[in-house]
């Protein structure tokens, strides 16, 4: 049966539009559940609410899977000068071990080996004040390596300073997701604010010491991911699949990180399986939707769905991942491998909408296509803030502030339209015209060894 293209488009545009229930999602998931950190309360309600929507939109077999995951929490997290008692901000970094400590504070501006080098008879024992920036004009190093140089030179914390105003401070990573999701802190990591960041930049010069105490563990619970499919009617045992993580950081109701994503997952549900209940059009080939917990705490959920799923077997023929949409509109779809890059364009070009597929030149581990990527699974992200055109009001993501405020429903509303008519036409695209694919998870491995110790070009 010949598609007619221009109708469908019609039709998939306008029920994105006037039938979306985004503002009903962002409600759920960041005004009434709020914060979602795998293993909590929080995600046991999200998952929840996704399977019956999933069941809702008549997907089949929707269903939660568990996941064995290492895990943590803090509680009291402070730091002072010794000298004064005055309190400085603090937030530890995510899954930073329990500390109660203090040393003289050392400016070590960015952190980078020359400044090392110049100071480094005074680092040992000293806490450490570095920029969570990289330095302006130099090649980057990751934040994680410059903590391990911190750690060799025998540095008892360091204290990274945001990079934003206004005393926000967000919770962040200390190691390298490309190195199998490693959790282990090279050392002490704690963020202090812009603000007294300068402050103890001040006073290191005067001798000042900061005393640190962080209260926390690290322990083992459940994760879970949900699973529905739409079953295509050509090809049912061939594969596209869409994912987006679901969990937020603590104390964040993750509004743009990630609701976002997770709300065009269950939107492009819906238009799909109600385009094939009204119109009796479905896809070629399957079309999975997966919500992934534990994204914040190094990609857990998607390592666990990828080994349950895909660990031998024929794999998908494409994995898109959503993640922080509020940040900007579809600029078009960025690849981690080239081999798909000409199918990809063609087939965005017949939506008319100037939309570019590109290429990274290093594999990202920021977000859950990299387990994909990491299987030898061709795996894309929306082309968006990453890149260019972040709104400035949507800067928000492992903090409190990130609310549902920050999300703009009709942008997601184009979102969901064009991914859903994306997605329809790949999935009925012959499987000839499907490049071979030509990835070995070997060969990925090597390139990943090559590329540790630099920064994912993101421009």
């Amino acid at each position: 049966m010949s598609l007619d293209w221009a109708a469908i488009d019609r039709w998939l545009m306008g029920e994105a539009w006037v039938g979306s229930q985004i503002e009903q999602h962002l409600t759920a998931l960041c005004r009434q559940i709020g914060p979602r950190w795998s293993s909590s309360e929080g995600e046991r309600q999200a998952v929840a609410y996704i399977r019956e929507r999933m069941v809702e939109y008549a997907l089949t077999d929707a269903r939660l899977e568990d996941f064995p995951l290492d895990t943590w929490e803090h509680g009291l997290a402070e730091a002072s000068l010794v000298e004064s008692d005055r309190q400085i901000d603090l937030l530890p970094f995510l899954f930073c071990p329990a500390v109660d400590l203090r040393g003289p504070i050392l400016d070590l501006g960015f952190g980078m080996p020359h400044e090392l080098e110049a100071v480094r008879e005074r680092l040992p024992g000293a806490v450490a004040v570095v920029n969570l920036a990289a330095e302006p004009f130099t090649e980057p190093k990751p934040l994680s390596d410059r903590l391990q140089d911190l750690r060799a030179g025998d540095a008892v914390a360091a204290v990274v300073v945001e990079r934003k105003s206004g005393r926000r401070m967000e919770y962040h990573s200390a190691t390298d997701w490309r190195t199998a999701g490693e959790l282990d802190h090279p050392l002490p990591a704690v963020i202090t604010s812009r603000e007294d960041g300068a402050h103890l930049r001040a006073l290191a010069a005067s001798g000042h010491s900061l005393a640190i105490n962080v209260s926390s563990r690290a322990y083992r619970a459940t994760g879970t991911n949900t699973v529905a499919d739409l079953p295509g009617a050509k090809w049912p045992d061939e594969w596209i699949v869409i994912g987006a993580h679901h969990d937020t950081v603590p104390n964040s109701p993750g509004g743009n990180d990630n609701a976002s994503g997770t709300t065009v997952v269950l939107e492009t549900a819906r238009v799909l399986s109600l385009l094939q209940q009204e119109r009796g059009i479905g896809p070629g080939c399957s079309i999975r939707f997966v919500t992934f917990g534990a994204e914040e705490q190094a990609l857990q959920g998607s390592y666990a769905y990828v080994e349950r799923h895909h660990s031998s077997g024929p794999l998908p023929r494409f994995a898109l991942n959503l993640d922080e949409l509020a940040a900007g509109p579809m600029k078009g779809v960025v690849l981690n491998f080239p081999h798909l890059r000409p199918l990809i364009q063609r087939t965005l070009d017949t939506l008319s909408d100037g939309l570019q597929c590109h290429v990274l030149a290093q594999l990202d581990a920021s977000s859950d296509w990299f387990p994909f990527a990491r299987r030898g699974i061709p795996s894309a992200m929306p082309w968006r803030w990453r890149f260019v055109g972040r709104h400035p009001d949507a800067d928000f993501h492992h903090e409190p502030g990130d609310t549902a405020d920050k999300v703009r429903p009709s942008e997601l509303r184009e979102y969901v339209g064009l991914l859903a008519r994306l997605l329809l036409r790949l999935s009925h695209l012959p499987l000839a015209e499907w490049p071979a694919d030509p990835l070995r998870v070997d060969d990925i491995e090597a390139r990943l060894k090559e590329e540790l110790g630099t920064v994912p070009r993101t421009m």
